[in-house]
């Protein structure tokens, strides 16, 4: 009886730990067709890529704003050019941009989740 409780426990706890997972967490899929790894790191959510010439690399770390909303820092790993950064996501999407000059130029991407 003690151990059915214990393994019943155990599950409990680990769909728990599941569904706390905040959305953006995971490994989502690039426009170009690389894996980047989202995981928490600190107070803030850290992106790594996972495929591709770049694999292992920060690529950029957000903090959630409420709403399925982000921001923080992006780098383009082919040229190390740090960005302000902004996420959002509905669904399994998230669009990913990353803009200079206050916002003034921006560039987007829809990542994919895995």
């Amino acid at each position: 009886m003690k151990r059915l409780f214990a393994i019943t426990l155990a599950t409990v706890f680990l769909s728990a730990g599941a569904a706390l997972a905040d959305p953006i967490e995971g490994n989502w899929k690039t426009e170009s067709g690389e894996t980047a790894g989202i995981a928490k790191c600190g107070g803030s959510f850290c992106i790594t890529l996972k495929t591709g010439a770049h694999k292992g690399k920060q690529i950029g770390q957000m903090q959630a704003s409420g709403g399925g909303k982000y921001k923080g820092k992006i780098t383009d790993p082919a040229d190390d050019k740090t960005y302000s950064g902004k996420a959002s996501i509905s669904g399994s999407s998230m669009k990913m941009s990353g803009c200079v000059f206050g916002g003034l130029i921006c560039k987007s991407q829809a990542w994919k989740k895995q």
